[in-house]
């Protein structure tokens, strides 16, 4: 049995049972982390977020919420929030999004959402600076079993953006323009990342939004 007495490891997954997974993170130890369980196995996430990492985060919230806007689009966006189904599964997207007719959908209050009595957001998206890999891999995997019908990753390093859409059959598929956001090229989001390495987030939302009117 894994003790929270002494120092988990973080950042790696690890086999736990869902017990022990709330164990460690109800932890005065990691109330700062982001914690993950899918298929037996934990992940918690100590990583210091550094300034690219914090910038592209704001960065691609407010590019999104701007495409809802040019558009008319009802949209609502969590920043960090933690959905559960107990016993089961967590994930915690650095963003979600509920679009469209869902937007009225989106979980209030301040606990943990609960997944057996609310739906899974739209979008998900997971901001990678050190964690590519799994964000990639592992938490792909989680997410499609999640049920969010869009996933993206935004490589930090490399100022790129790979888009999932997810498949009825908790498959993913490799996108070039977002089903859940009719019109919007993630190149577009792209370049907008790469703009923003010599501008600021003002300049680069006021391009991304005369661009995405033209859409």
């Amino acid at each position: 049995m894994i003790s929270v007495q002494t120092t988990l490891p973080t950042n790696i997954w690890v086999s736990a049972t869902w017990e022990e997974y709330e164990q460690a993170i109800a932890s005065p130890a990691y109330t700062k982390a982001k914690g993950y369980y899918h298929n037996g196995q934990m992940r918690i996430e100590m990583s210091p977020v550094g300034p690219n990492h914090a910038t592209d985060n704001s960065l691609i919230d407010i590019l999104v919420n701007l495409f809802g806007i040019a558009k008319g689009l009802p949209m609502r966006s969590l920043s960090n929030c933690s959905y559960r189904k107990r016993g089961v599964r967590e994930c915690q997207p650095d963003l979600s999004y509920y679009i469209g007719d869902r937007a009225s959908l989106s979980p209030q209050g301040s606990s943990v959402v609960d997944l057996d009595s609310t739906p899974a957001p739209d979008l998900a998206i997971e901001i990678a600076d050190t964690s590519l890999a799994d964000d990639l891999g592992v938490k792909r995997l989680l997410y499609e079993d999640v049920g969010v019908a869009e996933y993206w990753v935004v490589d930090v390093q490399q100022a790129s953006i790979t888009a999932f859409r997810i498949l009825p059959n908790r498959a993913s598929q490799r996108i070039a323009q977002s089903q859940v956001l009719p019109g919007l090229a993630i190149a577009l989001l792209e370049e907008a990342l790469q703009r923003s390495r010599q501008m600021d987030n003002s300049h680069v939302g006021a391009w991304f939004m005369a661009e995405a009117q033209k859409q």
